[in-house]
């Protein structure tokens, strides 16, 4: 297993849980507003004090500092000012774990999956909110990416498809699909069920701090679960691509 928790949580916002994630496995966290999301995935990160034990690639998060945490997993928050004004190359250059020349192929790949070749030369403020969003994404990817990062392990993602129109939003999934297929494992949150049903290997299910079901999305996601959840009510119908949840 690349992360394991045991009995990890934070007084008033995060209750006991114990969760595992393999190598190559997508999971998705999904839950309410509120429901405690992005302080679990930031407790996952490193950034954020918890009680319980948390190992990252066998060995302590507790124990680890800023460098070794950048060499094993990749953060994504939810919000992040740019760093200034420096051009979105040199931004993504220096998140790159290594110098060498397959950098830039590498690079150039996440790049033109992302949309964002015609965008190097520009300032980071200069950026709309959708373009930001996918340089951050690319710049994590770069951080962690298999083939710069042998040590990379983990890549956790808050709300990654948030000011994403729905062909970007398939552009990252097919990233982040070919992530896991190389082995790294990838722990996204996010609002869209239907999605998650779709695409996650793994499913939380989070309410008021708790992770209240884990398993398929199949599983999880069902009317029923949801409703108390949502306080409201869902239906479930299935089609030829699967199951699909809707709110009557």
């Amino acid at each position: 297993m690349v992360l394991q928790c045991q009995g990890v949580s934070v007084p008033g916002r995060l209750a006991p849980v114990d969760l595992n994630v393999n190598a190559g496995q997508l999971v998705h966290l999904v839950g309410p507003n509120g429901a405690g999301k992005s302080t679990l995935l930031t407790v996952l990160s490193g950034l954020l004090s918890s009680q319980g034990t948390i190992l990252l690639d066998g060995k302590p998060l507790s124990a680890m500092n800023g460098a070794a945490l950048a060499q094993l997993r990749g953060w994504l928050p939810q919000q992040q000012i740019a760093p200034g004004q420096m051009p979105v190359w040199h931004y993504l250059r220096m998140h790159a774990a290594t110098e060498a020349v397959q950098a830039n192929a590498i690079l150039h790949d996440v790049l033109d999956q992302l949309g964002l070749q015609d965008k190097l030369l520009r300032s980071l403020t200069q950026l709309s909110g959708g373009e930001w969003q996918r340089v951050r994404l690319a710049a994590v990817v770069m951080q962690i990416h298999p083939q710069l990062n042998p040590r990379g392990k983990v890549l956790l993602l808050d709300e990654p498809m948030s000011a994403l129109d729905v062909a970007q939003q398939r552009a990252v999934d097919r990233l982040l699909a070919e992530l896991c297929h190389s082995g790294l494992a990838i722990v996204a949150s996010g609002h869209d069920l239907n999605h998650s049903l779709r695409h996650a290997d793994r499913v939380w299910l989070m309410h008021q701090g708790n992770v209240v079901r884990q398993g398929s999305g199949k599983e999880v996601l069902t009317a029923a679960q949801l409703a108390p959840l949502y306080q409201t009510t869902f239906e479930q119908i299935d089609t030829p691509q699967g199951p699909l949840l809707f709110i009557p």
